[in-house]
């Protein structure tokens, strides 16, 4: 990845319809100003699951990936390892948190994934239908085959490790460290698996190998140099009896801006051809993973690519691009878009319209709030009584070593009067994970209806900062976002957005 790319892309509003007549799921990667958006949870936190995948089971598609909330930095020593988590949706939109895979707090996890080795990644689970249950394989660094397994009678587990993997690439190496890499598992028609891994030996090149039958490590048939080297993260797809590998080319941990190539086979063995560039900056982001769904029957082959926030060394709020991939007749995968606003697409042999809605509920990190910043948000109350509670959603970057306060003052002529502070509720910085999470505040307060009050954010940390979610539009009476850096009320109007608060009455 080039962490120097720009993200000079448009909007992107990706809808699948995924029945005729049924409430259709929509993929929005970026806003209208090219700005990647943060996904929600249906609580309304944050989505906090990257390098991993999408994967369907019984009709529920699954997101894996790794969570940044706890602060985990690649290359800081002392940064704790956060685990993996898996959320839920049946359209691709709404998506519901169902926690860690496993109990990734206890002493031997943490020795294993934190900041002190090269960390932990790249969830991928599969359903293993001989045996009736789902497989975890992960990417790690403490041990000579750079894997570990897992199963579970769940697709959201609790997942238990089972024996260390064997492969034929790099088992003979004297320590562990920098052998394998990024991989992906794939289950092929008849239900023989394999795991596409990066052999870091040989500077990047991609290798395939079979797995036996219980899913849980190699069966010593591979093929090895799939790619020259420089590359990493493989996604393995079948389509019309054609077996594709989509790649990062080249590799490069954390940028966001690497090319997306592929090549074809007959098998998944080889022989495979030459290498095709589809995108040569995935998006803004980084290749991920490459999903097969159903739809109506249909095989759609979902793209993924993780847009890395390597700038603010916060991976936590970064985000991704998700697309279908689309194919010429000979089967050549099109390049790219990024920009394209989908309009329509066939189900069932039906052409189905895609809505394009508008993006005034898309989500953008704002930061930051810290000694000399401030940000205010102000909102007018619908009804005279007390606010049940005002709900914003925050996050924290690099550990402020002063809480955070969330105050409510007057405001006199559409002009924030901070020195007239009615209200202020402090939240521990212990509280606030990395990841933005829904805030709420309870002012015990008696407020007047149609009188104007600003939500104000600020706190005396020298150390790391906070910061906000906004949006590209406001409820009624909400709105605008300002900030301040020189204190008190001289307060400046962003223009752009408003602090995503919800006050309930």
């Amino acid at each position: 990845m080039n962490q120097k790319t720009p993200l000079l892309l448009t909007v992107v509003l990706l809808l699948f319809i995924f029945s005729v007549g049924r409430v259709c799921g929509q993929i929005r990667n970026f806003n209208k100003d090219g700005r990647q958006i943060t996904r929600l949870t249906v609580a309304g936190d944050a989505v906090d699951a990257h390098d991993g995948e999408i994967a369907q089971f019984n009709g529920v598609y699954y997101l894996y990936g790794t969570s940044y909330d706890c602060g985990f930095e690649w290359g800081n020593k002392g940064a704790p390892f956060c685990g993996f988590k898996v959320y839920s949706s049946e359209d691709l939109e709404n998506w519901t948190d169902r926690g860690y895979l496993f109990d990734s707090k206890t002493q031997v996890w943490q020795s294993r994934c934190d900041g002190k080795t090269y960390g932990c990644f790249r969830p991928h689970v599969i359903y293993n239908k001989q045996h009736d249950n789902y497989v975890l394989w992960i990417n790690v660094y403490d041990n000579v085959i750079g894997y570990r397994v897992f199963t579970s009678r769940s697709p959201v587990g609790p997942f238990t490790e089972v024996a260390e993997p064997k492969l034929t690439v790099n088992s003979d190496m004297p320590a562990a460290g920098l052998n394998n890499g990024d991989h992906d598992t794939f289950v092929d028609d008849d239900g023989t698996a394999y795991l596409a891994f990066t052999d870091w030996r040989t500077k990047g090149t991609i290798v395939i190998e079979k797995l036996s039958a219980d899913y849980l490590t190699g069966t010593g048939e591979c093929v090895k140099m799939v790619t020259n080297g420089a590359t990493e993260a493989p996604g393995l797809l079948k389509r019309n009896g054609r077996y594709y590998v989509l790649y990062s080319d080249p590799n490069c941990g954390y940028c966001s801006g690497t090319g997306t190539s592929y090549r074809t086979a007959p098998n998944p063995l080889g022989p495979w051809s030459e290498a095709h560039s589809i995108s040569s900056n995935s998006c803004g982001g980084q290749p991920s993973f490459v999903s097969t769904i159903k739809i109506n029957e249909e095989n759609i082959y979902l793209y993924g690519s993780d847009l890395w926030n390597n700038a603010a060394k916060n991976e936590a709020l970064a985000n991704y691009y998700w697309a279908p991939l689309e194919f010429e007749a000979d089967g050549t995968i099109k390049q790219l878009k990024c920009a394209e606003v989908y309009q329509q697409t066939k189900v069932n042999n039906k052409k189905v319209s895609r809505q394009v809605n508008s993006v005034k509920d898309a989500y953008i990190s704002k930061a930051a709030i810290d000694q000399g910043t401030q940000w205010a948000q102000m909102f007018t109350v619908r009804q005279s009584g007390k606010i049940r509670s005002i709900d914003m959603m925050v996050f924290q970057n690099h550990n402020p070593d002063k809480d955070l306060l969330i105050s409510i003052c007057r405001v006199q002529n559409e002009k924030v009067v901070f020195s007239d502070l009615l209200f202020t509720q402090t939240v521990p910085t212990g509280k606030i994970g990395w990841s933005p999470k829904k805030i709420s505040v309870l002012p015990p307060l008696n407020f007047e209806k149609g009188s104007r009050y600003a939500l104000v954010l600020h706190t005396s940390a020298t150390k790391g900062y906070y910061g906000i979610l906004a949006r590209e539009a406001g409820s009624r009476g909400i709105g605008p976002l300002m900030y301040s850096k020189k204190g008190n009320d001289a307060f400046t109007e962003t223009g752009e957005g408003v602090m995503a608060i919800n006050v309930v009455q």
